[in-house]
């Protein structure tokens, strides 16, 4: 996943995420999600997205943050993400989507004394700086890397 160019900022809490804009494809308000049974407690459910059955994660419980209430500013954010050669269209609940930008110049770098401690750092790339803030760069690889042959997935 390349790091340059323009990010989706999102906010959960008070901390700041990005994802490249190249990976989104929509923003949505939130609208009505299908639960589905026996589902782990991150995957909410589907929605329906243009006649397209789309899942639907928690990114507070995928960050391992506690759930929060939905407010006006809850969004889902639907994402493309890369397996393999084909290519699987997610969606993730958060808390708000903040704006397009790029992060400060410079600031983009991998997370130092990750080795230090016992931290699994499997979902971040990166972390930057916008506006003089730390935004956590998510890596949408790693974080649905065991995506199911069951979802939907296209052709690159």
């Amino acid at each position: 996943m390349t790091l340059e160019g323009q990010m989706v900022l999102l906010g959960c809490g008070e901390e700041l995420f990005a994802v490249p804009v190249t990976r989104v494809q929509e923003i949505l308000d939130l609208c009505p999600i299908s639960r589905l049974p026996h589902a782990p407690p991150h995957l909410l459910g589907l929605i329906d997205v243009r006649g397209e059955s789309i899942a639907v994660g928690d990114l507070r419980r995928l960050l391992g943050q506690t759930p929060a209430a939905d407010s006006p500013a809850t969004r889902i954010i639907v994402l493309s993400v890369v397996k393999g050669d084909s290519r699987a269209v997610i969606a993730l609940k958060t808390d708000r989507v903040i704006e397009v930008a790029e992060l400060d110049p410079g600031s983009l770098g991998p997370v130092q004394g990750k080795g230090v401690f016992n931290w699994d750092d499997r979902l971040v790339v990166g972390i930057g700086r916008r506006n003089g803030r730390f935004v956590t760069v998510l890596d949408l690889e790693h974080m649905f890397r065991d995506i199911s042959t069951s979802a939907k997935v296209r052709a690159a």
